[in-house]
């Protein structure tokens, strides 16, 4: 049987997505979230979307696994929507309950933020799961190089940002056993209120931390007896840019650009 990849985690594979040299994808990914929150029409979300669908395609990359991100953000998405929805009195309310109403044009503005925030989630997750943490430090290590002639630790701060990524799906994994584990036990965590449902959770949260606090103490202890320092770093494979790259940087930055300002 085999175990399913937690989200953002990276996925092996040979397609020209996973070829990509890492500093192409974080730059490209980069001017696509500055375009996507630029663009102000159905029409731009609907070029984005196409975009997406289309490189999740090309990479191969099982669409299940790029779309288990939305559902730990599903009440970001509802708060969007109600925050943008909900109003107190007012013209353009087309439904009432009391004072409070929803205005028909914060309805929609709010489902055109929420659609931009999945749009947003399913196209920055494509980085880290097409590309392999040893490549991503790399790629972060080299961005931020300029930095480290001011004495920034680049090394270092590319590193923690890796491990900061990977914890990710691994903390997800985690919370997910130990959910499943205490409802086998009988816990609930859909009864009663606010106060009631935050202490079912507490069964769930102090394992976690533990967990992480060992994990993290784990990868300490194994890094130092590798002798890991961060200063002078070798690199077994040093990537450059191919023409290929720069092809794919260039249209994908001029095509986020055009998006974000036409559309």
């Amino acid at each position: 049987m085999s175990v399913p990849v937690p989200f953002g985690q990276y996925v092996p594979g040979s397609s020209p997505v996973h070829g990509l040299e890492a500093r192409v994808k974080i730059g490209v990914t980069a001017v696509f979230t500055v375009a996507l929150f630029a663009m102000e029409t159905w029409m731009g979300l609907a070029g984005a979307a196409i975009a997406v669908v289309a490189v999740v395609a090309v990479s191969s990359v099982p669409p299940r696994l790029v779309l288990r991100g939305i559902r730990p953000i599903a009440w970001l998405m509802v708060f969007t929507v109600l925050a943008n929805a909900l109003t107190w009195g007012g013209t353009g309310v087309r439904w009432h309950a009391g004072p409070l109403g929803v205005s028909e044009e914060g309805l929609m503005r709010g489902v055109f933020f929420a659609v931009r925030i999945v749009i947003l989630v399913a196209g920055t997750s494509l980085v880290t799961l097409t590309t392999s943490p040893v490549d991503l430090t790399d790629a972060l290590s080299r961005l931020m190089w300029p930095l480290s002639v001011m004495g920034f630790p680049a090394d270092d701060a590319a590193m923690m940002l890796t491990i900061a990524l990977r914890f990710i799906p691994t903390t997800a994994e985690e919370a997910e056993r130990i959910v499943i584990a205490q409802t086998a036990r009988g816990a609930r965590f859909d009864l009663g209120g606010p106060v009631r449902r935050a202490r079912a959770w507490v069964p769930v949260l102090v394992p976690l931390f533990v967990r992480l606090f060992r994990r993290a103490d784990d990868l300490a202890i194994a890094m130092e007896s590798r002798c890991y320092t961060g200063v002078g770093r070798t690199h077994l494979r040093v990537s450059s840019l191919r023409p290929v790259d720069w092809m794919v940087l260039v249209a994908g930055v001029a095509l986020a650009i055009g998006g974000g300002m036409y559309l």
